[in-house]
């Protein structure tokens, strides 16, 4: 049995100063000031958008200094290509994402790549992100969405706004929770959000609050936030205990994801995950398998409702594809491909993990011009390179779906659209949620009419993920025009999902929030890496990003019209 290890840096970390030998010829801002660096005019509550104001002015490859320390951003495509090659580089963990270790240690997605357990729980856990796996999950996936269609009917009725994002967050917490745990939170029964997404939410801000102040003085300037952070841990910690305390006393889950953490051995050496190190994967999947799965749904839902001709016509392909079924099938999810554009086009925008850091496995040159040391590192700016205008046109801007049919994706060069990272470390779990992501939103165009106040004006939030802040919707009832494609699901829909929705045998109870329930989340983080889910690549036959399907080309605005 693989033990957690230590939070050490591996072997060959080295800092921008040594593993970057022509770091000089790297540009940088304007206006440095002796110790502190760049810190004028930056926007401490959006770093990562502050990182593209500079990535705008400075070129596909600049460095920042902060406190003593330099950082190198990347988001030139060549440049980003060249940092795929998985035999001269690899996964970093570093920035905001290091700072998770002390909740999450060695789980899949914070685990450095020397760790023992990374291999393992990866090579335990991949099968549950299979075909026979995802159509298990299928019927679960209903049923909470049709949670969620039940509390936007009552919204509806008492003529109230949405919370897009805040019902999102309810979504795919319960989703993963139910599919990979047999556990209920119970969200859409609550007013206000569930104890653990505050305490997840105070974590992700705080790991990503530490990167703004030098390493010795945090106990001294965070002292009240590292008695909030140490508080919202415990209660993650808590949750986690006993929902793996009550699976070990009644059993269940068979081929859930709890379930192979418990039960199955590596399949070559016979080895088992730890207590512990279920616990750390436990909490990456609770938080991975939905914080960036509800940014990616919340920012379609704001498109859609921004540009009511594309919502037309995701709208129409979901009734000819769809059809009368209330409950659509695993395999019909996959066919609505301009709804997965538009889905694709979203992530293209604002891909809710939006950086992912590399670092060389040996002294390399990247890209033919910058040598690199081994272990020196790089920070790829994920928004950037999905507007670089080589790739994505002078229009990068501008949201525009057509961009991801089949012709248009054939035409570009690889490693040019990367939401999920890359490499071994990518998101185990991008299948999953593009299953899910593609399901909800097939659901709610066919259900509603989505409105949004004119006023409003797309502003992101960061804490490590990324997040529209403000957004609320109106919804109109559909007047189906032929068939019961548009009407409410009914008794059918009931009689399914009464066994579907509620959680299976071993569901443990939430604990008490304790100190933490009052830990609120403070606004604005910076880049994360592959923060989507925890890590590798697990290839599962969904559909791909193809542009199947006819029609012509949407009107198109910039991304934050």
């Amino acid at each position: 049995m693989a033990e957690t290890t230590g939070t050490g840096l591996p072997k060959g970390f080295r800092g921008a100063e040594q593993g970057w030998p022509e770091l000089h010829r790297i540009p940088h801002p304007p206006r440095r000031l002796p110790l502190l660096g760049d810190v004028l005019g930056a926007d401490r509550r959006r770093p990562l958008q502050d990182s593209m104001r500079f990535a705008r002015e400075l070129g596909p490859v600049f460095r920042r200094r902060a406190f003593g320390k330099e950082f190198v951003f990347v988001w030139g495509a060549r440049y980003v290509a060249d940092l795929a090659d998985e035999t001269r580089f690899a996964k970093h963990v570093g920035l905001g994402v290091a700072n998770l270790r002390p909740v999450a240690g060695d789980g899949l997605f914070t685990a450095y790549n020397h760790e023992p357990n990374w291999q393992l729980a990866h090579d335990v856990l991949a099968p549950g992100f299979g075909r026979e796996a995802m159509e298990g999950y299928h019927g679960m996936m209903l049923a909470v969405a049709e949670r969620l269609t039940d509390h936007w009917d009552r919204q509806l009725a008492a003529g109230r706004t949405v919370d897009a994002p805040g019902d999102m967050t309810r979504l795919t917490l319960e989703t993963i929770a139910r599919t990979g745990f047999g556990h209920d939170f119970g969200s859409f029964e609550r007013d206000r959000p569930h104890p653990f997404v505050t305490a997840m939410v105070g974590t992700l801000s705080h790991a990503q609050r530490l990167n703004s102040v030098p390493g010795p003085l945090a106990p001294l300037l965070l002292r009240a936030a590292i008695r909030r952070n140490a508080a919202d841990m415990a209660y993650l910690d808590r949750t986690v205990d006993a929902l793996v305390a009550a699976r070990r006393r009644t059993g269940g889950g068979e081929g859930d994801l709890l379930d192979r953490m418990l039960a199955t051995a590596h399949p070559v050496t016979g080895e088992r995950l730890s207590a512990e190190n279920v616990r750390r994967q436990v909490i990456t999947f609770l938080v991975a398998g939905h914080e960036t799965t509800s940014g990616a749904l919340s920012f379609a839902l704001y498109y859609l409702a921004r540009h009511p001709e594309v919502a037309a016509r995701a709208r129409a392909e979901v009734d000819r594809v769809w059809g009368d079924t209330a409950r659509p099938r695993y395999d019909e999810v996959a066919k609505l491909r301009h709804v997965r554009r538009v889905l694709d086009e979203s992530l293209r925008l604002w891909p809710t993990a939006p950086a992912f850091a590399r670092e060389a496995r040996q002294d390399t040159v990247l890209a033919g011009e910058h040598p690199m040391r081994r272990g020196a590192w790089a920070l790829v700016l994920t928004p950037m390179l999905h507007r670089e205008p080589e790739v994505w046109g002078e229009d990068a801007e501008r949201f525009d779906p057509d961009r991801f049919e089949a012709a248009a994706v054939r035409a570009r060069p690889p490693h040019t659209f990367k939401p999920f990272g890359t490499g071994a470390r990518a998101c185990i779990g991008r299948q999953f949620a593009l299953h899910e992501a593609t399901l909800v939103l097939g659901l709610l165009l066919r259900r509603y009419d989505l409105r949004i106040d004119p006023a409003y004006r797309l502003s992101v939030a960061e804490r490590l993920t990324l997040m529209p802040e403000g957004l609320r919707l109106r919804l109109e009832r559909r007047r189906p025009a032929a068939g019961p494609a548009g009407a409410a699901p009914g008794a059918a829909r009931d009689e399914a999902r009464a066994s579907e929705a509620r959680p299976a045998p071993g569901s443990a109870p939430t604990p008490g929030r304790g100190a933490a329930e009052g830990s609120a989340p403070p606004p604005g983080d910076s880049p994360g890496t592959d923060a989507r889910c925890p890590a590798a690549g697990t290839q599962v036959p969904v559909t791909a990003p193809d542009g199947s399907g006819s029609g012509g080309r949407c009107p198109v605005r910039r991304a934050g019209d």
